[in-house]
C-alpha cells in the first residue's frame, strides 16, 4: 500500500500531466446562488413532504437494509482528487456491516452516483436516487457547483441531505429555510475570516492578495478575509478571481506580484493552487501562501514540488494519514485495505469520520427509523469525538446549527528527507 506523499513516480507523472492539460476544478465547483425554499420543519410545507412515519413504509428502510445515497464527482479532473471521499465512507459502512451487523439490525447500502461536478447531472442522479432507488437519506454529497441545484428539491421532498461535503456558507446556515440539509465541513467564509485574523495577528504590515474562483465559494472566502483583516495592520492590495474553466492563472499571479502582495490567501482547488505556486516561483516571487483546507493533503506534494510548497499554511481538524504509528490512523489503514477502500490520505481520514457521524445519527434513530427521526437524532448529537480527530475537536449539531466541523488547527507544509509533510502548529481555533 502506498503511503501518502510517497506515490509511485509513474502516478506522480500522470497526475502532473493531468494538471498541465486540465487544471483541476475548484474543490467545490462552480455554483450559482439559489433562493432558499422556506420549508422549515413544522411548517405546512415541511410536514406535507413525502415522509411516511411508519417505519415499514419509509423509503429506503426494509427489514434488512438501510439504503443511503450520495452524489459526488467520481470522474473527470475533480473526481481524480475527491472520488476517494465517498469510496472511503462506503468502506467504513462495509466495516460496520461486517463487525456490527450494520445499524438498527439492518445492513447499510450506500449508493454513489457521479454528478460530474455538473448541476444538471446532479439533478438527474439525485432524482434517480430519491425516486427510483428510494434512498432513506442522502449522506455526504460533494460539490458546491452541483449542490445548489439539488438541495431545494431534497428539502421539498423531505429527504435528509446530511453531512454534505460542500463548503459554501449557505449550506450550513439556513436550518430554517433548508431544515433537511446539514453540512459536515467548515464554511469557506469562516475559514477566510480566520485567515484574515491570523494575518493581522502574526503578519502585521504585510500586503495581502486574495486569489479565488469566480463562484460563491470564492466570494465567501473573500468576504471572510475582508471582514477579519485589521485595516490598521494589513491592506488588501489585490483581488484576483479566475474562472473554474481557465486553462491558466498565470496572469492573476503576475497581477498579485506587481501589486506588491506579500501574503496570498486562497480557496483555490489543488490544481489551481499548485499552478499558482509554481508560477510564483518561476517569477522569483517569494510570498507567504495561505491555502484552504481543501488543499491540506499529501497529494499536494505530487502536484507541486515540496520545496516550493514548503512554508505554505493551511488548516485541518483531523489526524494526518502520514501518522501511521497512531493507533486510530493505523486502524483506518486496516479498514480501507480490508473493506475495499482507497489508499489512505487526509481526505479518506475525513471520509471515515463522516461515516462515523452518519452511523451515530442512524443509531440514535433506531426507535424512530423515519426521516424525521434521523434528523432529530442528528440534531441531538453533542460533543461527538472521533479517534481520528485531533485533540479538542468535536462535532455538535442542533436545530439551529447545521455545520459539523467548526474547530481545528493550522498546518504548515515542510520537507523531511526530501519528502513533503504537513505539521500542525499553534492553538486550537474555533470557527464560530
Amino acid at each position: 500500500m502506498l503511503l501518502p506523499g510517497k506515490a509511485s513516480p509513474l502516478l506522480a507523472v500522470l497526475l502532473l500531466a493531468c494538471l498541465a492539460a486540465i487544471p483541476l476544478a475548484t474543490a467545490c465547483g462552480e455554483e450559482e446562488e439559489t433562493a432558499a425554499t422556506a420549508t422549515p420543519e413544522g411548517t405546512p410545507a415541511a410536514t406535507a413532504a413525502e415522509t411516511p412515519t411508519t417505519p415499514g413504509e419509509v423509503p429506503g428502510i426494509t427489514d434488512t437494509e438501510i439504503i443511503l445515497g450520495s452524489d459526488c464527482p467520481m470522474t473527470g479532473a475533480l473526481g481524480a482528487v475527491y472520488a476517494t471521499i465517498p469510496q472511503a465512507t462506503e468502506a467504513y459502512f462495509k466495516y460496520i456491516n461486517d463487525t456490527e451487523g450494520g445499524v438498527c439490525g439492518r445492513k447499510i447500502v450506500y449508493k454513489i452516483e457521479d454528478n460530474q461536478d455538473d448541476p444538471a447531472k446532479a439533478v438527474e442522479v439525485v432524482r434517480k436516487l430519491v425516486e427510483r432507488d428510494e434512498v432513506f437519506a442522502m449522506v455526504g454529497s460533494l460539490g458546491d457547483s452541483p449542490h445548489p441545484a439539488t438541495w431545494d428539491y431534497l428539502n421539498e421532498k423531505g429527504v435528509p441531505d446530511i453531512l454534505v461535503s460542500v463548503g459554501s456558507h449557505m449550506f450550513g446556515t439556513d436550518p430554517e429555510g433548508h431544515p433537511w440539509t446539514v453540512q459536515m465541513i467548515p464554511s469557506n467564509r469562516i475559514e477566510g475570516t480566520f485567515f484574515g485574523r491570523y494575518i493581522s495577528e502574526n503578519l502585521p504590515g504585510k500586503k495581502v492578495a486574495v486569489f479565488y474562483p469566480n463562484i460563491t465559494q470564492g466570494y465567501d472566502h473573500l468576504q471572510g478575509v475582508k471582514e477579519s483583516l485589521d485595516p490598521d495592520k494589513n491592506e488588501i492590495v489585490s483581488e484576483q478571481s479566475y474562472e473554474v474553466t481557465a486553462v491558466t492563472v498565470a496572469s492573476q499571479v503576475v497581477n498579485m506580484k506587481n501589486n506588491g502582495a506579500e501574503v496570498v490567501t486562497t480557496v483555490a482547488s489543488p490544481g489551481y493552487t499548485a499552478q499558482a505556486i509554481s508560477e510564483a516561483a518561476r517569477l522569483g516571487w517569494d510570498v507567504q501562501w495561505m491555502i484552504s483546507y481543501i488543499n491540506s493533503d499529501d497529494m499536494m506534494f505530487q502536484f507541486v514540488s515540496p520545496d516550493l510548497l514548503a512554508g505554505a499554511i493551511s488548516f485541518q481538524a483531523l489526524k494526518l494519514a502520514a501518522w501511521t504509528d497512531d493507533p486510530a490512523v493505523a486502524e483506518h489503514y486496516r479498514i480501507m485495505e480490508e473493506y475495499g477502500g482507497p489508499t489512505p490520505t487526509n481526505f479518506t481520514v475525513y471520509a471515515h469520520t463522516l461515516g462515523e457521524v452518519a452511523v451515530e445519527a442512524l443509531k440514535g434513530a433506531c426507535d424512530n427509523l423515519t426521516r424525521e427521526g434521523l434528523m432529530a437524532s442528528l440534531e441531538s448529537i453533542t460533543g461527538f469525538k472521533s479517534d481520528l480527530f485531533i485533540e479538542g475537536v468535536e462535532v455538535s449539531f442542533s436545530d439551529t446549527d447545521h455545520t459539523g466541523l467548526q474547530t481545528g488547527k493550522m498546518l504548515r507544509a515542510g520537507v523531511e528527507d526530501g519528502q513533503g509533510k504537513w505539521e500542525y502548529f499553534g492553538p486550537l481555533v474555533e470557527f464560530k
